[in-house]
């Protein structure tokens, strides 16, 4: 049985910093894609981050380039968000998904696993 699961989350002042992990387990945790995504209150899921199963290239959505990374730990199944000069803007409920030999170009339906999500609030 697949689980993954999301920690990290937290209440944190603008221009802090958070980490984000996310546990699979379950599955051969190197195949899989691994994505990021985030829902705001009234607002569509977004992807945020993406890291792929081979070689780790990593994509970040514009309005977190350069603040934001992702990485991987293949050893402890382990994915990474660590999230720096946050804003209220980046409040959501953060979502990790996994889709086996996905390509980071994936629409969201192709994902194959997610998790329950981890709620990340930045206050003003």
């Amino acid at each position: 049985q697949v689980q993954v699961v999301e920690s990290g989350g937290g209440l944190v002042q603008a221009g802090g910093s958070l980490r984000l992990s996310c546990t699979a387990s379950g599955l051969t945790f190197d195949d899989y894609t691994m994505g990021w995504f985030r829902q705001a209150p009234g607002k569509e899921r977004e992807g945020v981050s993406c890291i792929r199963w081979s070689g780790g290239s990593a994509y970040y959505a514009d309005s977190v380039k350069g603040r934001f990374t992702i990485s991987r730990d293949n050893a402890k199944n382990t994915l990474y968000l660590q999230m720096n000069s946050l804003k209220p803007e980046d409040t959501a409920m953060y979502y990790c998904a996994a889709e086996r030999y996905g390509t980071c170009y994936s629409e969201e339906y192709e994902y194959d696993y997610w998790g329950q999500g981890t709620q990340v609030t930045v206050s003003s």
